[in-house]
């Protein structure tokens, strides 16, 4: 009996540390540095036009911005916002729907951010889509690192 209790005593504490790694792995690098963190925001439930969106903008950063990854420059993060501890992003970005979001971070604090509407409307069209967030992520970038290009 007290082998069971010890272990699911400890199952419980693993977990617990589990859950605020986590945590801390999404909002710890939002807090440290300067960088530019591109967000796609979804639900629970995803139509075929959300992962499209998600898998189109992984695709772009990781195809236009891979240096950028590797130096820190960009952090690429899929959140789910209908888990209790991501509910803030719906209010802090003014989210209404599965959305991509740009958040440049000078010193550790947020200071200008854009939520990419016309992702919606380019869809239908992948290189179209491309072009507006490369686009949109070097004119971030530009005033992030103060060069062009």
């Amino acid at each position: 009996m007290k082998l069971k209790i010890l272990l699911v005593f400890l199952s419980v504490f693993v977990f617990g540390i589990g859950l605020a790694v986590g945590a801390a792995d999404i909002k710890g690098e939002d807090t440290s540095g300067d960088h530019l963190a591109v967000y796609y925001f979804h639900g629970n439930s995803r139509c075929s036009s959300c992962h499209k969106i998600e898998n189109y903008t992984k695709e772009t950063v990781e195809k236009y911005f891979n240096k950028e990854i590797q130096a820190g420059t960009i952090a690429y993060k899929t959140i789910n916002v209908e888990q209790k501890e991501n509910a803030h992003f719906v209010k802090d970005y003014e989210l209404y729907t599965r959305s991509v979001v740009l958040s440049l971070v000078k010193a550790g604090k947020e200071v200008r951010y854009k939520n990419l509407t016309k992702v919606w409307e380019y869809l239908g069209n992948k290189s179209k889509f491309e072009d507006y967030e490369k686009k949109e992520i070097k004119e971030f970038l530009n005033e992030l690192i103060g060069e062009d290009r």
